[in-house]
């Protein structure tokens, strides 16, 4: 087999020139230590006031109705959240990714506040199936924080299938102490 030299445009970049998985990783690390200055989508940072924790904005503030969900490639529930945001008017960019503790770890969400996905809309993060209210409330008030979550997966909870056996308790993502934000 012949190889020629390849220049200007007709160079494709071979797989070797392309970051590698341990590159990607250690550039989320990095982000998680605070080393960072942007992230996701190369939006700049915001919500950096007292008691937050410095976040990346999924788009420019004002366009608040866009939505980035960062969801396990196998979950239909985070599907389903992402169809209920779209019944309220928000427009949802599902993204598949397996490194969403890696996600939970940079935005400092405590191992036992993790949702089953994490949402960027309008400069804050919102874990798991937070009822539209409770956002709309978050995004109404935008108190300096770096986001909200509701932990785990429960029952009868937006995009999740049975009934709500008990009241949903929303935990607010910062470096302080920890707050509950609403209970629904």
């Amino acid at each position: 087999m012949k190889h020629e030299k390849q220049t200007g445009r007709d160079r494709t970049r071979s797989a070797s020139s392309l970051p590698g998985r341990r590159a990607i990783l250690g550039a989320l690390a990095a982000g998680a230590a605070g080393l960072g200055t942007m992230a996701f989508g190369g939006w700049p940072l915001h919500n950096s006031g007292p008691g937050a924790v410095a976040l990346a904005a999924d788009q420019p503030t004002g366009t608040a109705r866009q939505v980035t969900l960062y969801k396990d490639p196998q979950c239909g529930c985070c599907e389903g959240y992402a169809d209920y945001l779209r019944s309220h008017g928000f427009k949802v960019s599902v993204v598949p990714t397996h490194d969403l503790p890696l996600l939970d770890e940079k935005y400092g969400i405590p191992t036992d506040l993790q949702p089953c996905h994490l949402s960027l809309i309008d400069g804050y993060i919102v874990g798991g199936h937070v009822p539209v209210e409770v956002v709309d409330r978050l995004l109404r008030e935008r108190p300096e924080i770096t986001g909200i979550t509701l932990p785990g997966m429960p029952l009868g909870s937006p995009g999740m299938s049975g009934q709500k056996t008990a009241p949903f308790t929303i935990y607010e993502i910062t470096k302080g102490a920890r707050r509950v934000y609403a209970v629904v």
